[in-house]
């Protein structure tokens, strides 16, 4: 891979300070903050947005891939412009050499040794041996160096258990000491926001591990195929993977009992149901249908290995904040978070180019969440809480800088009332609405509806289910952790009659997203992203200037779930 040198790192921090510096004294066109008598002067500056997005999407950083050279200059004009705008450092090792900033995040760095994967059905006719890359997939173990298991196989639907749906995969059936098989995704019936969430690759993992499971094996349907290639995810395959440690050099999240798994095409899986009690054709065929798929044993064994190396890096969250005005409320804050990080240098396709710069995910977000910053800096009377803001790293590796900060907050975690998440806001078109993903759930659906009211601003709902999108960004670890979050996208309606939003969204998802294509090339519309960081500060000051802090609905899946 080329990493920059390290000697580099204070050459490129100090031309980004200068670049902040610029930015700051930039006369461009600037969008008015009405509001109230308390936001003074200030104005949203689409020029401040466009300066942050060149400088973070710049081919110097290299893609900013979590631990890099290029991720921590990132960093460091984050951390610049906080101090510039006179935030107050909320990370770690106050007053020491980060002055407080950062919180550091120690990951182990798995790597599947090449040419280690193997995965073998034994059949009544003989072994059945599936090519690496073409027909599964695996990763390395975070937990062994060498990882091997021969076990039986029983297939239990989609692997997913929810007491409040009625649904119970495990349900008569016994998988201890077997490797289970489900397939991807969960019911279609199920709730967007809390299917997504039962229907996690966390949650069946621990549900199998429960059960006594040794293997897990998760099936690519034909119905995936139609939201995420096979072939798309196959290009990732040799991608290093992540996990955050504890205090104790165990990495987080991880069921040890679970020895090894495996990702399985469409085609390939039918080796496994051959004189199975169900086809797998018909199985589906369920899946499609949402017919009910109960759960049976399979007549194979199955062995799966591998081998993996470690390493291990760290890499920064970026943490500062506003002191509130009121003199007992300035001790609950308002949390704004977006992750710093990009998935770095990689090779694929016939492109030359092999920076993944991240401009929309999520040079964007973070440029919001900085103009965001300043806006409500420089308000003569500040909102009545604190504003914290938690520039996250690791979340292309499985939302783990987050993750780490909500187990491992600075602060306490019942002073965080609130968290407003800001991921690849798709500033591409003059929008008319926003997705608050989490926004049903708790009080702050009604505070986010005012807030984007009082800028015309419509709040639709999830136009796009099956990504199950309220799984995949920050706000979710924060969900976790009981806090009422929020995650905020442009919506799909656009003020220009001829442009469709939900067209524009799907062509970014198929032709650009983690891809290098993803830069500033990009037909950006910088007053549509000033106005996203308008009606993103106007949610903030709702939540931070009522007196009641917001609250799970009464009898909510998700409150009742994390909420303590």
């Amino acid at each position: 891979m080329n990493i920059l040198p390290s000697n580099m790192i204070k050459k490129f921090s100090l031309i980004a300070v200068a670049f902040i510096a610029l930015s700051a004294c930039n006369k461009s066109p600037t969008t008015p903050v009405n509001t109230s008598s308390e936001a003074g002067a200030s104005q949203v500056n689409a020029d401040n947005i466009k300066a942050h997005i060149e400088f973070l999407a710049d081919d110097t950083l290299q893609g900013r891939d979590t631990g890099s050279n290029g991720y921590q200059i990132a960093a460091n004009y984050v951390k610049s412009y906080f101090k510039q705008l006179g935030l107050t450092p909320k990370g770690e090792n106050i007053g020491g050499d980060s002055e407080g900033f950062e919180q550091q995040v120690r990951f182990r760095k798995t790597y599947l040794v090449d040419g280690s994967a193997s995965a073998v059905i034994h059949g009544l006719k003989g072994d059945v041996e599936l090519e690496y890359i073409n027909q599964f997939l695996m990763s390395g173990s975070s937990l062994k160096n060498e990882s091997a298991i021969t076990a039986p196989t029983v297939f239990v639907g989609y692997g997913v258990i929810s007491e409040e749906f009625g649904y119970n995969d495990y349900e008569n059936i016994d998988v201890k000491g077997k490797i289970v098989v489900a397939l991807t995704g969960r019911p279609d019936d199920l709730p967007s926001e809390e299917g997504a969430h039962i229907g996690s690759s966390a949650e069946k993992s621990r549900h199998a591990a429960e059960h006594g499971a040794v293997g897990f094996i998760t099936i690519h349907t034909p119905k995936r195929e139609l939201v995420r290639s096979f072939e798309k995810s196959a290009q990732y395959a040799n991608t290093p993977r992540l996990s955050w440690l504890t205090k104790d050099d165990v990495p987080f999240g991880k069921q040890p009992t679970l020895i090894s798994g495996a990702y399985i095409q469409q085609d390939a899986a039918q080796a496994l149901f051959e004189g199975a009690e169900f086809n797998l054709v018909d199985i589906y065929a369920a899946d499609s249908n949402n017919t009910v798929i109960k759960g049976f044993n399979l007549p194979y064994q199955v062995t799966l290995k591998n081998n993996s190396r470690h390493e291990q890096i760290t890499s920064p969250n970026i943490i500062a904040a506003i002191e509130g005005s009121d003199a007992k409320l300035k001790n609950e804050y308002v949390v704004f978070s977006a992750h710093l990080d990009h998935i770095g240098i990689s090779s694929h396709g016939d492109s030359e180019d092999t920076i993944n710069n991240g401009a929309l995910d999520n040079a964007s977000g973070v440029a919001i969440l900085l103009e965001t910053a300043r806006l409500l800096a420089e308000m003569p009377i500040k909102p009545k809480r604190s504003v914290l803001f938690v520039v996250v790293t690791g979340e292309e590796k499985g939302l783990l800088g987050s993750s780490y900060f909500a187990n491992n907050p600075t602060l306490p975690v019942t002073q965080l009332v609130a968290n407003v998440n800001l991921d690849m806001p798709l500033i591409l078109y003059p929008f008319a609405d926003v997705i608050a993903f989490g926004s049903t759930h708790s009080t702050l659906g009604n505070i986010v509806a005012t807030a984007a009211k009082k800028v015309d601003i419509e709040l639709s709902e999830d136009p796009m289910p099956e990504q199950a999108l309220f799984t995949r960004s920050d706000h979710y670890s924060f969900v976790k952790a009981g806090i009422p979050s929020v995650f905020l996208m442009t919506g799909f309606k656009s003020t220009d009659e001829n442009i469709d939003g939900g067209e524009v969204f799907g062509d970014f998802l198929k032709n650009h997203y983690h891809q290098h294509s993803d830069e500033i090339t990009l037909p950006i519309n910088y007053q549509a992203a000033a106005n996203f960081a308008l009606v993103n500060m106007m949610i903030g000051l709702e939540i931070a200037n009522q007196t009641a802090r917001p609250q799970w609905h009464v009898g909510d899946f998700f409150g009742l779930t994390f909420a303590q």
